[in-house]
């Protein structure tokens, strides 16, 4: 059993990576640096992955990549390999999101449209947008309020008509605010705890009220291993942590956790940035077993005690 992942050196991937080896499954690591945020945490994040003699790492972009040669054997891929980030889609900057979104997925997905091997494909609760039904559905119109959400739902969208047109069995899955030790450092969970252990300002835009769902690490990986093997061929799942909460009431939260309080700087909302986030995760329940697990709070001081032991 072999599994290619591309982005194994971000949030996500290593974490991923890391439980498929420990698993006793070998791994195919891909991942590029892209410079959105520094090259030192994801050699960092693949550091205890490379003690396993069953890990084999490639540095390379995806559009760069050999796929006849580095498909040979591998019965699995995992996607998680994009560029991340709402607001800094916006502009010219664009054109990075269409070529590591959108074009690198294309890529993948021709190369394998032969062997059929399965693709699980790591999408966005972004591809909702604004909405005031909620919970979302997986059903639900698509209708994303950035750049980001746009490129995410269109590398979705090439999942479903490979599998239609071609029969590569394609799965999609709609992370909701995944968060915990290995977050990224420009995510909101990672900054704000970082920013009240040190007693430095939290900026946060908007007045705090906004809600959002959710998900541990533990967690995505986990409907990761089960979409691999129970997900329908070009189907669509929401994954999240089954808990709404206001980012007010999260703060709070790490004030208790970290002992100090925070230092809020409150600017107005960015654009592309929704009110509130909410899954229906039903499906995902239902077809593949999925049952989130970690409550923030857990969640929350895990991810504390990594930043307290890792980054300061």
């Amino acid at each position: 059993m072999v599994k290619l992942i591309t982005g194994v050196g971000g949030f996500i991937g290593s974490s991923l990576a890391q439980r498929l080896l420990q698993n006793g499954e070998d791994v195919v690591g891909v991942d590029c640096f892209i410079d959105y945020y520094p090259r030192e945490i994801k050699e960092k994040n693949l550091r205890p992955l490379r003690d396993y003699s069953t890990f084999a790492f490639i540095e390379k972009n995806i559009l760069e990549l050999d796929f006849p040669k580095i498909l040979d054997g591998i019965d699995g891929i995992y996607h998680q390999a994009a560029q991340a980030g709402v607001r800094a889609s916006w502009g010219e900057d664009f054109g990075i999101y269409t070529k590591n979104n959108i074009l690198a997925t294309q890529k993948l997905l021709e190369a394998v449209k032969e062997s059929r091997v399965r693709v699980v494909y790591a999408s966005s609760s972004s591809v909702y947008g604004e909405t005031k039904k909620i919970p979302m559905q997986e059903d639900d119109l698509p209708n994303p309020v950035s750049p980001y959400g746009v490129s995410k739902l269109a590398a979705e969208h090439l999942c479903r008509l490979y599998w239609k047109n071609f029969r590569v069995p394609t799965v999609s899955l709609r992370y909701f605010t995944v968060y915990g030790p290995r977050q990224r450092p420009d995510m909101a969970f990672h900054r704000f705890l970082k920013a009240i252990m040190k007693g430095e300002e939290i900026t946060l835009y908007g007045d705090g009220e906004q809600t959002r769902d959710f998900t541990f690490i533990k967690d995505a990986v986990d409907a990761n291993l089960l979409a691999m093997e129970k997900g329908q061929s070009g189907g669509v799942y929401n994954i999240g942590g089954g808990s709404q909460v206001t980012i007010n009431h999260c703060i709070e939260s790490m004030e208790i956790i970290v002992g100090k309080k925070a230092n809020v700087k409150r600017l107005e909302r960015q654009k592309g940035d929704v009110t509130h986030t909410y899954a229906d995760t039903s499906r995902a329940q239902k077809k593949l077993g999925f049952q989130p697990s970690t409550p923030l709070e857990e969640g929350l001081r895990l991810e504390a005690k990594w930043i307290q032991d890792n980054i300061l």
